[in-house]
């Protein structure tokens, strides 16, 4: 008898050191789930019902570094943030780029450079009387940014230490554009130079203020010329920009910053991929940048394989005050991390952190319907689909995480794997339709978990 219990008791041990050894968080379109913890992840062989597929784990085939996950913190966003009191403020910041339990760990932000249409009034930082230019750069100034965007950023720098920052300009000075507006035209030629003195002047000012630029792409969407503030640039125009001047004025300066190119959707891989087929240009560039409101996220492959020794990032994708939680989860889970990753993307931003309840502020011609990731109503704060999107992925993958190999039969669950650096293995599955049961296949050992109807599990073990 004393051997039965003994036996029985070493049994019950194994099935707890297990479970102990994974941790399932789950994330369902019906909103049961909300970046829910399971308690018992792995369902015992012995009672589950049959596992309609196997996810093969293999951590020896190995891709891309990640660089992070995140948001862009338009101005509107900063604004609405800002106005909050600070107590309130300091917690949701923590929530999101916090490091301890249930904070997201956020550690990548995008901001524009002057103003995007997510801000409350369109801005350069070098605006003048009609008529008057300013090649010099003497009058260049971030004072709309000190106000509020800066501020915030400091709170956030001190919650997140490890945070980068990707600048992106919607446009220039309309005094440097050939239609003297700030929607639409091009960048004078006359003015290139002085322009990629404009960056240089930027990253100084913000490192000044005890923020580094790690990124900075050149055109927020370079063939959408009908935002406000937006510009168009040709791949031949941000060729020449790229190796004519900024790459060499980066390089005599010493910045050390990232140049990014196209930052525009995925329905024209060959913008990028012409670009980086001029060598001098190319010994510039640091990473191609993609959006998905055009084309397939499989085109992210077509300029890696084009170019392997530059990187993929996914730097913008919205969700719409016309959405629902359900759809725009899955697509988003699907396409745009699931998706982008699996295409050689390191880097994965979804839109604007906040708007009001009236998806403000926006300047006139701005989008009137982007759904950020909280909306901020006064002192109130409702967390959005998007924040459950990057919450599903950033608290367990961290920077300097290395996609591995998974693989699968059945399209039902999709599924992408890491390797963290502290050694700890991550499964991000998707499952597409009813609940399920799958099986893991790591190293010749297999383990069963249950898999809510049209959700998604990240699996850490």
């Amino acid at each position: 008898m004393k051997t039965i219990l003994f036996i029985l008791s070493f049994l019950i041990l194994l099935v707890v050191e297990g479970n102990s050894q994974f941790s399932q968080t789950v994330t369902s379109a019906d909103v049961r789930f909300l970046l829910k913890q399971i308690e018992q992840p792995i369902v015992g062989s012995n009672t589950a019902k049959q596992s309609i597929d196997t996810i093969y784990f293999n951590q020896q085939i190995q891709f891309q570094k990640i660089e992070g996950f995140g948001y862009t913190l338009t101005g509107g966003s900063a604004a609405l943030l800002h106005q909050l009191p600070s107590q309130k403020r300091d917690a949701i910041l923590q929530d999101i780029f916090g490091q301890g339990q249930n904070a997201l760990n956020v550690n990548y932000l995008r901001i524009s450079m002057g103003a995007s249409d997510l801000d409350a009034a369109v801005f350069s930082y070098d605006d003048l009387v009609a008529g008057t230019v300013d090649p010099d750069l003497t009058k260049m100034s971030i004072a709309k940014d000190l106000e509020r965007l800066i501020p915030i950023l400091k709170e956030i720098k001190a919650i997140q230490p490890n945070l980068k920052l990707m600048a992106t300009p919607w446009s220039p000075p309309v005094w440097m554009k050939d239609n003297g507006q700030s929607k639409g035209g091009h960048l004078l030629p006359k003015y290139y130079a002085t322009y990629a003195q404009y960056f240089v002047k930027y990253i100084q000012l913000m490192r000044a203020e005890g923020l580094t630029i790690n990124a900075v792409t050149i055109q927020n969407e370079p063939e959408h010329g009908g935002n406000n503030p937006s510009m168009l640039m040709t791949a031949e125009e941000q060729t020449k920009f790229i190796k004519n001047h900024l790459g060499p004025l980066f390089k005599n300066q010493g910045i050390n910053t990232e140049i990014v190119i196209w930052d525009h959707n995925a329905d024209n891989p060959n913008y990028p991929i012409q670009i980086l087929n001029d060598s001098i240009a190319k010994s510039y560039v640091s990473a191609a940048a993609f959006h998905l409101y055009l084309g397939h996220e499989s085109a992210l492959s077509k300029v890696y394989h084009a170019h392997p020794d530059k990187k993929i990032y996914f730097t913008e994708q919205w969700t719409g005050a016309k959405g629902n939680f359900a759809g725009d989860f899955m697509w988003h889970m699907e396409h745009v991390v699931i998706g982008t990753m699996a295409n050689w993307s390191s880097l994965v931003l979804e839109w604007n952190l906040a708007n009001d309840p009236n998806f403000g502020p926006h300047t006139p011609g701005g989008c009137t319907e982007c759904l950020g990731a909280m909306t901020i109503d006064g002192s109130e704060i409702k967390r959005n689909v998007s924040y459950y999107i990057i919450g599903q992925v950033a608290p367990f993958v961290p920077r300097g995480a290395i996609r591995v190999e998974t693989k699968s039969v059945n399209p039902q669950i999709q599924s992408i794997g890491f390797v963290r650096p502290d050694g700890k293995k991550v499964l991000l599955a998707l499952n597409t339709g009813k609940e399920c049961v799958f099986t893991i296949d790591f190293e010749q050992k297999k383990y069963n978990f249950t898999l809510p109807e049209k959700s998604a599990s990240t699996i850490v073990w």
